[in-house]
């Protein structure tokens, strides 16, 4: 989170950034994008200590841009599930990928690309489809891994993103 609140600016990245602003927010909704959603799934993915990780977890569900569901009692297990709102995050993550993979490349291309899930042509900086020409949606993207994954992080399988949460309070706020 920031060190300063922008309740005096009238500035919504301002307020975006309060939420999805810490330098852990967007990864881990990126590895929930990819379908990554255990706790420690995450852990192992990101690197990142339990602590961070349960502390940035709890404030992206109490933003609303996460659900918490348990898929295992006894003892309890939970997954994470991207809201409407969070899943309104893709085109950042996408575009945030797409500037990274042009300013910063790796020298086999890039890690990963997008697809249209309906009929599998890329999917574009404006999100139109490559295959079938038309706008794509957060909800129809797919990702593969592309020439500059490297073996250890990740398989070269096409996945569809993962469904939104549609149930508690979080789903639909905006």
């Amino acid at each position: 989170m920031l060190g300063r609140y922008f309740s005096d600016q009238t500035c919504s990245v301002a307020r975006s950034l309060e939420v999805v602003g810490e330098r852990w927010s967007l990864l881990i909704v990126r590895d929930i994008l990819l379908g990554i959603n255990r706790f420690d799934d995450l852990v192992s993915s990101l690197g990142i200590t339990r602590t961070v990780l349960s502390n940035r977890l709890h404030h992206l569900v109490d933003e609303g841009v996460l659900e918490k569901r348990v898929y295992q009692n006894g003892p309890n297990r939970s997954e994470y599930l991207l809201t409407d709102k969070g899943m309104g995050l893709t085109p950042v993550i996408a575009h945030l990928m797409w500037w990274g993979d042009s300013h910063y490349p790796e020298a086999e291309g890039p890690p990963r690309v997008l697809l249209h899930h309906p009929c599998g042509g890329a999917v574009s900086g404006r999100f139109f489809c490559s295959g079938c020409a038309s706008q794509v949606e957060p909800g129809e993207v797919m990702t593969r891994s592309g020439p500059g994954l490297r073996k250890d992080h990740g398989d070269c399988a096409e996945r569809p993103l993962p469904p939104v949460a549609r149930t508690g309070s979080a789903a639909g706020e905006s």
